[in-house]
């Protein structure tokens, strides 16, 4: 409640695993490992800079550095750091709902995959 707009990265990532459940991007890794990188990079970068405008660029175009170099690539993630810099949110963000959120998510998918679809879910975990 404190954040609304901190479901858009999770709306968007559930249309992800849920409409292409088998492709990279919709594993564990990417999903949990993804969202936490891009906000940890937002966080670094407004307390480096400030909540300005090219500061929340900068912030995305690094988390997509950071995400393709630590394997952990979920487009919609991209966004966490756009609302850090922008929202000039505190560190707690990076818990909840970001920590909290992709962890939930995952766990959703896990129980509608194997649960509801009867599909394996996910490829791997790591």
């Amino acid at each position: 409640a404190q954040y609304p707009l901190a479901v858009i990265p999770f709306a968007t990532s559930i249309v992800l695993v849920i409409g292409s459940p088998n492709a990279e991007p919709a594993q564990p890794r990417a999903l949990i490992g993804g969202h936490v990188v891009s906000a940890l990079v937002g966080l670094d970068v407004l307390h480096l800079t400030g909540p300005h405008a090219w500061a929340a660029a900068a912030a995305v175009g690094l988390s997509i550095l950071a995400m393709y170099a630590t394997g952990t690539f979920p487009p919609p993630a991209g966004i966490n750091p756009l609302l850090v810099v922008s929202g000039n949110l505190p560190w707690m963000f990076l818990l909840a709902p970001v920590l909290a959120g992709a962890l939930i998510l995952t766990a959703f998918c896990l129980v509608w995959h194997r649960g509801v679809r009867r599909q394996r879910w996910p490829q791997r975990w790591l």
